[in-house]
């Protein structure tokens, strides 16, 4: 059976010459975006893109789905069995013999066309390509995409019709030509090749004069409407022409033998995915056009560098783009695939080098060898080739100009190696790829940068999908997941992971990911060939640099935290700011280190984990252990400056001299402290994991004290635990026992936060009976505080008086009026809770009256929220609002999130209490999104059921105990 599926024209479907009915416009549409990408995965929101564009309907995904299924149907029922639709990879793509859809047989006839230098037959292929056209190309289908394709293939057919014309004439068809070449030169007045095939047609038809005439016509209109002349092609004709020049009867337009047309691309990749937004980039970068250049029908002809729209650049340049990323990060199979989908926009050939400059050779290509092959390939005989590059780039550059040819420009090292090889005409495109920046090609040149970073989830599953099939793929989701992740959605881990998989059909996908968990970049590595290794890929990369950049890219992979800034990465590379700041750009510039907002730099995880291997396997042991030292310093004795901004009345602790070399970031205030510890935190973790990992037990303790008020007002619970943990294991280790009992009883507190209740207490007794047995009343003082708060947590507010009271009394004795002040309004809260209001409100009164000579805010705070509690639970619903009021105002200027949550949350009952119901909501929302901002659950699901219920019992308010509520628990000493 003969099936053919037709676009170029309206689009139709034949079966052995019957018309199969494809429905209505939008479902033939649908057809269409699967037939322009044949046998290649279309995205499911790329086709809700084609086909509706910017306003999708509110179930186009499903319309999409119903679409195909009723084409798979029409497909089958109408005999054309050899075309089948699958969902594959997160998309759909139709699986067809391209010979059966006649714009892929077109493009196929083209290329063999051009290839072919039998010029007869090279001219019965165009006319068997040009003769599949129907009239417009998806005619009665009108979207963006439609209209975006359509003018593409209109240019297509435009040059297959230039080349079959210049072959024709060639051939004396003349005569026949002039009819359909007089309709060209009215369509398209201003391009002076159509113009050239006109008047040579006319002047062999014996017609002369008209000829001239009609060349006087094009110089006129070009002079009037672009303000230029002719180019010297058509002026060369106009002249020949003039003189009735006798070679004009056998040659063709161009008046010379044919040039050669090279083939050079390598074939495109066997599987190609994704980078969307990158293939578009491209084909933006190569149609736009200069205003001064523009010509009508949409055909391009001058093409300009780098051009944006909007913007005009000179003319006589060429377009370059320079994609740009990390080895195996997919350069060149972006360039390939692109050139590939690309080709009839190049009819005059494509120039292709390998410029090596990151490879295994070691050693990049001259640009005069480069030149040398291109030559060759272009025709010039090697014996007559000049020495000296100047003079191969001058007779390079003679025989591009005015063709249109793609030249690429692979792996290039430098900008030097890459600026020879630019052609200076406006009608030839240049891509380069390479790791490095290539700033002079950029500034000079203007070339359109592209930088190229992992593929996204969806397209690494297609990836995944496509090499090993979706039903496998499907078959464990969450290990393809994991396998995504683990290969931090780079190209060529990808690949080296789905080959693995591809050739061991019979293992799970889950031991795979098993192995890449437990080996990391060694299982990325490949022995014997270095292509297929992601290491030895990323090894190439250092090849171009110093000895010193090589040593700070080892020492980034085992910096603590997920990136890092350069206060930061000056200390871990021990050198002065300015040298470690070039040390980071050319890192940068080398794609091996990527800069993000607010200074900070970060490296992709496979990179990371390669850097790691590089410092472990090449840097001596000293310098492998001082760098970690010295950036932990950093990160220590900065987070201490911020937690003496926080909390000024926090007795402070003697922190060890800072590594030779350390720069800490200085500080100014509590804002800049706050916005310090916010950006550092994860990093601040990290150092204490690696200081634990280096043995050094007063650092590990000593972070998790700076981190004590930050994370009490950020309400970071789980990290609090988990700091002090590790600072109770480190403390064991230590012969200071106040160390050992300050641990145990802030690791008590952390567990109390978490509603651990027991653990809280075993923790806090073990601090007690340490601070009794070494006689420590300020310990004892803190702990009997920690505990009565605990106490507190769990609901037993007898037990929380009972240990408020004794903390009280240590504090007196202490002679520590704003600790006494603290545990006054301890006992006051736990007074309250038993339901001793008067009790409660004298103590935390004469908490306020002490605390009004420390001016600490977070704590006059506490007392505050402590006075509203009471004044409501008394009935004095507006002191009680202002009382929360004044306590939020100075939450907030301290930056105590996490107190600011319950006392919004407090603050909505005596609001709904007065009936000012709208007033409550407002706080309760507010309380709300910051309960979900800190992962508190059971407070945020508690809140919205007081949103889902605005008029609670004139008594309800938030269950005692459950969070600090700012009571000053012992958090600190």
């Amino acid at each position: 059976m003969t099936v053919e599926l037709q676009v170029l024209g309206q689009i139709e479907l034949r079966a052995d010459g019957t018309r199969v009915d494809l429905g209505h416009a939008r479902q033939r549409c649908v057809l269409a975006v699967l037939a322009a990408e044949a046998n290649q995965v279309v995205a499911t929101d790329q086709m809700v893109d084609r086909i509706w564009g910017e306003h999708p309907p509110r179930r186009a995904r499903q319309l999409v789905s119903n679409y195909l299924s009723l084409l798979r149907h029409l497909l089958a029922a109408g005999g054309a069995g050899e075309m089948v639709i699958q969902r594959r990879g997160g998309g759909y793509v139709l699986l067809v013999d391209p010979e059966y859809v006649d714009l892929h047989r077109f493009r196929r006839l083209v290329a063999q066309a051009r290839a072919e230098t039998d010029q007869a037959r090279a001219l019965n292929l165009l006319e068997q390509a040009c003769g599949l056209w129907r009239g417009e190309a998806l005619a009665g289908l009108d979207t963006p995409w439609i209209t975006t394709v359509r003018q593409g293939l209109e240019r297509e057919r435009f040059a297959a019709d230039t080349d079959r014309l210049d072959l024709a004439l060639r051939a004396g068809r003349h005569a026949a030509l002039l009819p359909e070449l007089t309709a060209r030169a009215t369509a398209h007045p201003l391009d002076e090749h159509v113009a050239a095939q006109f008047m040579l047609a006319l002047y062999r038809a014996g017609r002369q004069a008209d000829a001239l005439d009609h060349y006087q016509q094009v110089r006129t209109r070009l002079a009037d409407e672009l303000g230029t002349n002719p180019g010297p092609d058509l002026r060369q004709l106009h002249q020949r022409i003039l003189t009735a020049d006798p070679g004009l009867a056998d040659l063709g337009a161009g008046a010379a033998r044919p040039p050669v047309v090279p083939r050079q691309l390598p074939a495109a990749p066997g599987v190609f995915t994704g980078r969307v937004p990158e293939l578009t980039e491209l084909d933006r970068a190569l149609t736009t056009v200069a205003p001064s250049l523009a010509v009508p029908d949409g055909e391009v002809r001058g093409l300009q560098p780098g051009a944006v729209p909007g913007n005009s650049t000179a003319a006589g340049t060429v377009v370059i783009s320079a994609i740009g990323g990390a080895g195996g990060i997919g350069k060149t199979w972006l360039a390939l695939a692109w050139a590939h989908r690309n080709l009839h926009r190049f009819p005059d050939g494509q120039l292709f080098v390998d410029l090596h400059g990151f490879s295994p050779a070691g050693r990049p290509t001259e640009p005069a060898d480069a030149m040398r092959r291109f030559l060759t390939v272009l025709g010039v005989n090697q014996g007559a080739l000049p020495p000296d590059l100047d003079a191969l780039a001058a007779q390079y550059r003679g025989l591009v100009a005015g063709r249109r040819i793609l030249v690429v420009l692979d792996n290039a090292a430098t900008a030097e190696q890459v600026v020879p090889l630019l052609p200076d005409s406006p009608t030839c495109t240049v891509l380069v790829t390479s790791r490095a920046r290539l700033a002079s090609l950029i500034d000079r040149y203007s070339a359109r940068h592209l930088p190229l970073d992992v593929l996204t989830r969806a397209e690494a599953r297609a990836l995944l999908a496509t090499r090993l099939g979706d039903q496998r793929v499907d078959t464990e989701p969450e290990v393809t997941n994991e396998l995504i992740e683990l290969c931090g959605r780079h190209p060529l881990a990808l690949a080296i992971i789905a080959r693995h998989a591809a050739t061991r059909p019979a293992i799970p996908l889950a031991e795979f990911a098993a192995e890449l968990r437990e080996l990391g970049p060694e299982m990325l590595d490949h022995h014997t060939d270095p292509t297929a290794s992601l290491p030895a890929v990323l090894s190439w990369s250092l090849h171009h640099l110093t000895e010193q950049q090589r040593t700070v890219f080892a020492l980034l992979g085992i910096a603590p935290g997920p990136d890092i800034d350069l206060p930061a990465a000056t200390s871990l590379t021990g050198l002065p700011e300015a040298q470690t700041r070039k040390a980071l750009r050319v890192l940068e510039d080398h794609s091996l280190l990527d800069r993000h907002p607010h200074g900070r730099f970060a490296m992709h995880d496979l990179i990371r984990a390669y850097a790691a291997t590089t410092a472990r396997d090449h840097l001596p042991e000293p310098v492998r252990q001082a760098a970690p030292e010295r950036v932990v310093d950093c990160y220590l004795h900065t987070a201490y400056t911020g937690e003496r901004l926080l909390n000024p009345q926090r007795p402070s602790i003697r922190l060890n001299p800072s590594a030779p070399g350390t720069r800490p970031h200085p500080l100014s205030g509590v804002q800049d402290a706050l916005a310090w510890l916010d950006t550092h935190h994860p990093h601040l973790l990290a150092a204490q994991h690696t200081a634990a990992a280096q043995h050094r037990h007063h650092a590990v303790w000593q972070i998790a004290w700076t981190l004590g008020t930050f994370h009490r007002r950020r309400g970071h619970h789980h990290d609090d635990l988990a700091v002090w943990q590790a600072a109770a294991d480190a403390a064991e280790h230590l012969p200071d026992p106040t160390t050992r009992i300050l641990a145990h009883r802030l690791l008590g507190h952390a567990h109390a936060e978490l509603w651990q209740h027991e653990r809280a207490v075993a923790h806090l007794h073990q601090a007690r009976i340490l601070a009794e047995h070494h006689r420590d009343p300020i310990q004892q003082a803190h702990t009997h505080h920690a505990l009565a708060w605990a106490w507190e947590q769990q609901g037993d507010h007898r037990k929380a008086l009972e240990h408020a009271r004794r903390a009280l009394e240590f504090f007196r004795t202490l002679d520590s009026p704003a600790w006494e002040a603290t545990a006054l309004n301890m006992v006051g809260w736990c007074a309250a809770h038993l339901g001793h209001y008067d009790i409660a409100r004298e103590h935390c009164q004469a908490a306020l009256t002490l605390q009004r000579h420390h001016n600490d805010p977070d704590y006059k705070a506490d007392i505050l929220d402590s006075l509203g509690f009471i004044d409501h639970h008394t009935g004095h619903h507006q002191r009680a609002i202002d009382h929360y009021q004044q306590a939020l105002t100075l939450y907030r200027a301290v930056g105590n999130t996490t107190e600011a949550a319950d006392t919004l949350d407090n603050l909505g009952h005596p609001h709904a209490a007065l009936g000012q119901h709208h007033h409550a909501r407002s706080a309760w929302r507010e309380a709300l999104e910051l309960y979900h901002e800190q992962g508190r659950d059971i407070d945020a699901d508690r809140v919205q059921r007081q949103l889902d219920n605005p008029t609670p019992a004139p008594d309800s308010v938030r269950t005692p105990g459950t969070t600090e509520n700012g009571r000053g628990a012992g958090q600190a000493d």
